[in-house]
């Protein structure tokens, strides 16, 4: 199996050298390079092809957002994890905007660091219950004119599409969604991809948003599920 290619991004150098210390040494993971701001990012993915980048959100020259969202603009962009000592709403709620696949702690155990890797370049997003949590209140809160419009976009997909975009804003692995809704992990794969092209979407984090917005995971709660 081809090893998942790890770019490092923080402005501390004792964090990239425990990172690479802590990663390094991961079976199947190589890291291809390290950066200690933003601004250096794009030159880097250049270069090294990285399948991952988990990238610090604060940085002196460029945050790890402004970087996120210019890396996830790219074709063929990597996959962003985000680095942090803490979680803020609008931080959060921006970066997966932009692509981020999720957001790691700082003080993560090592284990779960290289879990998060291994999960988001496999594709599934990394989202703690912490950052669940304030999505959820950011849905309660959202604004008619957000909420209408994320109706709107829903729309276009059919019933199916629908479950199992609600599956992906519970944070369901594909194994689960297909164990859920009785198909195969190929057509749970095949009606995500479907449900991404339709709603110009980069990724299953936005997918959750949506979803979020458009207010079915509250649905879903009232329903009892």
């Amino acid at each position: 199996m081809t090893a998942i290619r790890l770019l490092l991004v923080d402005d501390d150098p004792l964090v990239r050298a425990g990172l690479s210390l802590m990663i390094g040494g991961a079976d199947g993971i190589e890291i291809v390079g390290e950066a200690a701001d933003g601004s250096d990012v794009e030159a880097l993915v250049e270069r090294s092809r990285p399948d991952v980048v988990l990238m610090d959100i604060r940085m002196p020259s460029m945050d790890g957002l402004t970087a996120t969202e210019r890396l996830r603009a790219r074709p063929d962009a990597p996959q962003v994890v985000l680095l942090t000592t803490f979680h803020a709403d609008d931080q959060v709620l921006r970066a997966l905007r932009a692509g981020a696949a999720g957001f790691v702690l700082k003080d993560t155990p090592p284990a779960e660091i290289v879990d998060a890797v291994r999960r988001v370049a496999a594709g599934d997003p990394v989202l703690s219950p912490t950052v669940t949590r304030q999505l959820m209140r950011h849905a309660a809160g959202a604004a008619d004119t957000r909420r209408t419009r994320a109706r709107e976009r829903i729309a276009a997909l059919n019933d199916r599409e629908r479950e199992v975009a609600v599956a992906v804003g519970r944070g369901l692995s594909n194994a689960e969604i297909a164990a859920e809704l009785y198909m195969s992990v190929a057509t749970v794969k095949t009606h995500v991809s479907r449900v991404l092209a339709k709603l110009d979407l980069n990724n299953r984090v936005q997918i959750a948003l949506l979803a979020y917005d458009a207010g079915l995971l509250e649905e879903l709660e009232e329903d009892g599920h």
